[in-house]
């Protein structure tokens, strides 16, 4: 998760994904019955405005009461609460790479890593007629969007990047297609073939390609 998250406001969350838009009656009651927690509507309310600051939870519909009263107000999770609940990617990524390789060729199972790279590299943006720096400077921000911890420093003979977080480093363990497609995604981005220096699966910290001044 993007950070540690207060146990009661995860508890809220986990019943808002089961019950869908819920009133503040209704999360009391569930936190009540599934979780055995005795807690006021008071506090209720306390936690999702954190969550609602937060931007995790909306609050911009109403439940009408059957009984005479106000309306009540429903919670909701937002998009960005999604990115707080695990998924499954990785097992769903292994089995795809294992379906390409017992079904199709070698080389076409490159043909779609390289397409993967190319439609990756593309979502950059990276303007042309950008320098080598520029070009580099925009590549290190569309990885670090997608978990890379990516920074790179000047040499001699042109640039180092280093990326400290793999995000399917499980899976590179098992499969050296996608350490090539990371080297692809670079390599399209910036225009000039780069040379793998350290090797996370290798046990190194990170991942450091030299990209060199044309």
């Amino acid at each position: 998760m993007p950070f540690e998250m207060q146990d009661t406001r995860r508890k809220i969350m986990d019943i808002l994904r089961e019950h869908g838009n819920s009133t503040v009656d209704t999360i009391v009651s569930a936190l009540s019955d599934k979780y055995d927690m005795p807690i006021t509507a008071v506090t209720v309310r306390h936690h999702l405005n954190i969550l609602h600051k937060d931007n995790l939870v909306t609050s911009d519909t109403f439940k009408h009461r059957d009984s005479p009263g106000r309306p009540q107000r429903l919670y909701g999770l937002t998009t960005q609460a999604e990115e707080h609940f695990p998924r499954n990617y990785q097992h769903l990524i292994a089995s795809l790479l294992r379906e390409m390789r017992n079904s199709l060729s070698e080389t076409q199972t490159n043909v779609i890593l390289e397409g993967a790279a190319t439609t990756m590299a593309h979502e950059a943006r990276i303007p042309k007629g950008l320098t080598l720096a520029e070009r580099l400077q925009y590549a290190v921000e569309y990885l670090n969007e997608h978990g890379y911890d990516a920074t790179y420093e000047p040499t001699n003979d042109g640039y180092v990047l280093h990326t400290q977080n793999c995000p399917y480093h499980a899976l590179a363990k098992g499969d050296e297609a996608l350490c090539q497609l990371d080297l692809r995604i670079v390599s399209t981005m910036l225009g000039v073939v780069p040379k793998l220096l350290t090797h996370m699966v290798m046990g190194d910290s990170s991942c450091s390609y030299l990209i060199p001044n044309k």
